[in-house]
């Protein structure tokens, strides 16, 4: 793949239609009647209908298949807090990729507001317009609170990315990696270089999956995270160590997995020498890891190394989740994204690493061969099998957990069915191939 330069970056969302993202009707408007069924007079029919049972809202509008992904601007991309207008071109982008990836519909909504009360009472005055709610670039500990308590209030799945897009991914890398190196998640020693929204999801997520909690050394800006800290928010309480260490050198030592989201080259080649056998490397800052691939690729050669970026191996890459996770959550109707539905996005998404790869995604990413190992522990998203797993699993998982409020009985209809949304546009990327 080329170099994306901000020449090239510029032209893209400028060139005609500025932006990114439209809205196209879905019903005929060419005469005169048509638009009387679609306003005045005919629109009352099912604004009544509606009035009388309000679920019938799915059958008669959009909100079952439209979701709102809002920004306070506050922590954008690695960007910071640029605010939100300039975080605007992000949240069009993440519309996009609904769109493309699972046929879900968009509207991105900025708002200019950094109090999470006003926030929270905002997002849920606009909830009945939504079928879910996804919460975007909204700083820490802030972005807990408002997720959690709109969870809360409102009946509609709402699900902040940052956090658990982030989670469910390396989630699904870090059950891989362990079948690889044979290592046991419940012996496993955890350093997490970071401790804001995405690094307490992640381990939160891990303590599901089987890490145990006492294996585990977060370190922030300041150090260990340990019983001398005064400077601890409630959010960080929850990770605090019992090991009398202060430094990352020291939390490293011996670990198992660097799960790093902070900044780039806080893992040194010297620190990355002195992990276990088999080191497993999530180094996820971007655009520039805690520890370069080739840094890392020189210090040892047992590693599984993974890294946002899409030019080495192994990019940890939300697309692989949100758009299905999200497809499977509206397709039921669930009323919450929970746990066993993160869980299982991730599981789904490693069972699938290990599938041959389809001879479409080797041409999109002009590779002769790709298996199931250390340079290949998570699908790649062109792959068009994401759909199909990932929203199915999500979906069994909601109606298991009774938080489905529309059943689907039939799943090997429901497979074709999330196949035929698969865009025509993510098909032609792939025979295109890559450029």
């Amino acid at each position: 793949m080329p170099k994306v330069t901000k020449e090239d970056a510029l032209l893209y969302h400028s060139r005609g239609r500025h932006g990114k993202v439209e809205v196209i009707p879905t019903k005929p408007y060419s005469t005169q009647f048509d638009l009387s069924l679609a306003y005045t007079p005919g629109v009352a029919w099912p604004c009544l209908e509606i009035q009388k049972n309000p679920d019938d809202v799915y059958n008669y509008t959009a909100k079952g298949n439209l979701v709102a992904v809002i920004s306070n601007g506050t922590a954008v991309l690695g960007l910071g807090d640029i605010g939100t207008m300039a975080g605007k071109p992000v949240m069009e982008g993440k519309g996009l990729l609904f769109k493309v990836f699972a046929d879900v519909d968009v509207f991105d909504i900025e708002v200019d507001e950094k109090d999470p009360e006003k926030l929270i009472e905002v997002c849920a005055k606009i909830a009945p317009t939504f079928g879910g709610i996804n919460l975007e670039d909204i700083k820490a500990p802030e972005c807990f609170e408002v997720e959690t308590r709109l969870k809360q209030m409102l009946d509609i799945p709402v699900f902040h990315d940052d956090q658990h897009g982030t989670a469910i991914i390396s989630g699904a890398g870090l059950i891989n990696s362990l079948e690889i190196t044979g290592k046991s998640i419940d012996r496993i020693k955890l350093v997490v270089c970071g401790a804001g929204a995405a690094a307490i999801s992640c381990s939160r997520l891990y303590l599901a999956l089987g890490v145990k909690k006492e294996n585990i050394v977060m370190v922030d800006s300041k150090g260990v995270i340990n019983r001398k800290r005064k400077d601890l928010n409630k959010y960080k309480q929850e990770f605090i160590t019992e090991r009398n260490i202060d430094t990352l050198a020291e939390a490293v030592k011996g670990s198992d997995l660097f799960l790093g989201l902070s900044v780039a080259n806080m893992l040194s080649k010297e620190m990355l020498a002195t992990m276990a056998p088999d080191p497993i490397v999530f180094a996820m800052a971007n655009p520039d890891p805690e520890i370069s691939f080739e840094d890392a690729m020189a210090t040892r050669d047992d590693l599984i190394f993974a890294t946002g970026r899409s030019d080495y191996p192994n990019q940890i890459n939300n697309v692989l989740g949100f758009p299905f996770i999200f497809r499977g959550a509206l397709d039921v109707r669930a009323s919450t994204i929970n746990e066993e539905m993160k869980l299982a996005a991730s599981k789904a998404l490693a069972a699938l690493a290990k599938e041959p790869v389809l001879p479409l995604v080797l041409k999109a990413y002009c590779l002769d061969k790709l298996t199931f190992g250390r340079d290949y522990i998570i699908p790649k998203p062109l792959d068009p099998r994401l759909i199909s797993s990932v929203a199915s699993a999500v979906a069994k998982a909601a109606i298991d957990t009774g938080v489905a409020k529309f059943p689907i009985t039939d799943w090997d209809a429901y497979r074709k069915s999330l196949d035929r949304r698969l865009s025509d546009h993510i098909k032609k990327i792939a025979e295109i191939g890559c450029v």
